[in-house]
C-alpha cells in the first residue's frame, strides 16, 4: 500500500537564489523510486506516492538527493495528505471568509514546538494580526498579507525557532496541496 505525501522545500527559487527547477525536482523524486510525482508552483511543493511510512526518512533522503544534485542544502519536510487535511480542518481562523494571502501555515520539522517558545511575543502588540499553534504547524492571520506583517517578522526573527526547520505556505497553497493529496488512503496520519 502506498501513501500520498507532500514535500515542502524551504527557501528555494526566491530572488533568483538556490534555484531548483520543478522538472528537476520531479526527476529527483522519481529517481528515488516515488510514483505519481507532481509539483505545485515554483516554490518547492511536490506531491508523490511512496510505500515508505517514514516521513523523516523520506525528507532526509530527498534533502540528500537535492544537495547531491544541486550542490546546496535545502530543508525538506514531508507530510501525508491526511495530515495536511487535518491542518486545513483544524484552522482556528475563519479561513473560508479570508483571502488566501491573509492566512499562512508554518510547518515545523523536528520536535514539537510549544507555546513557551513564543512567550517573548506579546500578542496584543500585533493586533489585528494573530497566531495560533497546532500540531507541528503555526497558523498566522495577517490581514495585510505576509509581506507587511509585523507579527510575521517577529515570528521569524533569528533565535525564536533556533534548531527547528520551518517553512511557510499561504492558505491557497495549503488548500491546493490538500486537493493534490486527496486520494491519500493511508492509515497513518501526520
Amino acid at each position: 500500500m502506498t501513501t500520498t505525501y507532500a514535500a515542502l522545500l524551504r527557501g528555494i527559487n526566491v530572488g533568483g537564489n538556490r534555484k531548483v527547477p520543478m522538472a528537476e525536482l520531479r526527476s529527483i523524486l522519481e529517481e528515488l523510486g516515488h510514483d505519481r510525482v507532481k509539483t505545485y508552483l515554483n516554490s518547492g511543493n511536490a506531491v508523490f506516492t511512496s510505500a515508505s511510512r517514514d516521513q523523516d526518512a523520506l525528507a532526509a533522503e530527498l534533502a540528500a538527493a537535492i544537495e547531491k544534485h544541486f550542490g546546496f542544502g535545502v530543508a525538506c519536510m514531508v507530510r501525508t495528505g491526511r495530515y495536511l487535511r487535518s491542518v486545513l480542518d483544524s484552522c482556528p481562523f475563519p479561513a473560508e471568509e479570508l483571502a488566501g494571502k491573509q492566512l499562512h501555515a508554518t510547518f515545523f520539522a523536528g520536535p514539537a514546538v510549544t507555546a513557551e517558545r513564543f512567550a517573548s511575543i506579546d500578542p496584543a502588540a500585533y493586533l489585528p494580526e494573530e497566531f495560533r499553534l497546532g500540531d507541528q504547524v503555526l497558523y498566522l492571520y495577517a490581514p495585510g498579507g505576509l509581506g507587511t506583517s509585523q507579527l510575521g517578522a517577529a515570528l521569524s526573527r533569528p533565535g525564536l525557532l533556533k534548531g527547528i526547520d520551518a517553512t511557510s505556505r499561504n492558505w491557497n497553497t495549503v488548500k491546493a496541496l490538500v486537493e493534490m493529496t486527496r486520494d491519500d488512503g493511508s492509515a497513518q496520519a501526520g
